[in-house]
């Protein structure tokens, strides 16, 4: 039988001196014993997974909003597909398996229905009210509106899985509980690379599917070409599908292989020995190699330009804005419209912070048949 104190002691014995350790965590807010075969980031990890917050992730969207097929990724696949790629490279590095893959499956708990057209109709409805960014609400969630527990509120994370959820693309710069002048946790640092390298080649492989672009339109982006010119090299006479399917394996793999060839020389020429070296470090040490970066960002640029401004992309993305406005409006002008318990909750966090909670856990589908309730004189109410 394994105790926690066995994954602990195998944690100090096998992980590398860089990694972060259980048996170091700095703790939960409130108190509590921890789990006799458990460590605390494995804890973690399955309060995320059963919480309501993760649950809805399944329909909300990525790019593509939850109608328009069942082929496209939501906010829950491309979680998974982050927490894969986090896992593989912490394995790989000898970090913390287990506080990589936590913070991947929390690193988006905090965004609102509609992708990033809904965070940004809310953060400027909130400008004079506190403000909203998705990692900082995603801390919000974790931290205060997961009820499961009668002792306390929220998920009672660790103090390392939440600076890691705050501070996921630098949201938490501001927040002194969470030393904003110290460097991530290198497992942190490689999820937030996992969570690059899968909306990259996940967008690609949805926007393929959706029409949105062709492989033609891909033949001036360097990454794509030397990928599509390798599949055909090694799989000559590949069919269509199976072309673009092995051409996107093959772009993650490249990503995945440099991420972490990279990251390991750059680990050695800094000279970083203990996750305190890390937190000391004055750049980030999870990197690309500067030749993937480049061609990388050329990729990212093509989505941006083909995709992202893509004028069936732009027309949902506006008409989500519309609904989240709306919606945002109505609540704040009439909250008794709000459902018993969000009625109570606005009174309590304050009415624009309280209507800006129910609509950011919104599933798409959710918003859409409250905005049609509310807006829509036949539907019922």
């Amino acid at each position: 039988m394994i105790t926690r104190a066995d994954i602990e002691r195998r944690e100090e014995r096998e992980l590398a001196g860089y990694a972060m350790k259980s048996k170091d965590s700095l703790g939960r807010k409130h108190r509590e014993e921890e789990h006799p075969y458990r460590s605390v980031y494995q804890r973690d990890k399955d309060r995320i997974i059963h919480s309501t917050a993760f649950r809805r992730l399944e329909y909300k969207t990525q790019v593509f909003v939850n109608h328009e097929g069942d082929y496209y990724r939501t906010r829950l696949t491309h979680t998974m597909e982050v927490a894969q790629i986090s896992r593989c490279v912490a394995r790989v590095l000898n970090l913390n398996e287990d506080l990589a893959e936590a913070i991947a499956l929390a690193h988006d708990l905090g965004h609102t229905p509609f992708g990033h057209s809904g965070e940004e109709a809310l953060s400027e409805l909130m400008r004079d009210h506190g403000g909203f960014e998705h990692n900082l609400h995603g801390l919000r969630v974790v931290d205060v509106l997961e009820k499961r527990y009668p002792g306390f509120p929220g998920l009672n994370l660790s103090w390392e899985l939440r600076e890691s959820v705050a501070k996921h693309n630098a949201s938490a710069s501001t927040i002194s509980e969470f030393n904003p002048e110290q460097n991530s946790l290198l497992e942190a640092q490689v999820v937030e690379k996992a969570d690059s390298i899968a909306y990259d080649n996940h967008d690609l492989d949805d926007s393929l599917k959706a029409g949105l672009i062709t492989e033609d339109d891909l033949g001036n982006v360097e990454l794509w070409r030397y990928a599509s010119e390798s599949v055909e090299k090694k799989w000559n006479g590949l069919d269509k599908e199976s072309k673009k399917a092995q051409t996107i394996i093959f772009l993650i793999n490249l990503e995945v292989t440099d991420l972490v060839e990279n990251t390991q020389r750059r680990l050695e020429s800094l000279g970083i020995q203990s996750a305190r070296d890390v937190r000391e470090c004055k750049e980030v040490i999870a990197q690309f190699s500067p030749e993937l970066a480049e061609q990388k960002g050329g990729l990212q640029k093509f989505l941006n330009e083909k995709v992202y401004c893509h004028y069936r992309v732009v027309r949902m993305s506006d008409k989500a804005k519309r609904f989240i406005e709306e919606l945002f409006k109505v609540y704040v002008a009439n909250p008794g419209q709000l459902p018993p318990e969000f009625q109570r909750w606005a009174k309590e966090a304050g009415l624009y912070q309280g209507v800006c909670d129910y609509i950011a856990g919104m599933t798409d589908r959710y918003a859409q048949d409250e905005y049609m309730k509310l807006f829509y004189p036949y539907e019922r109410v």
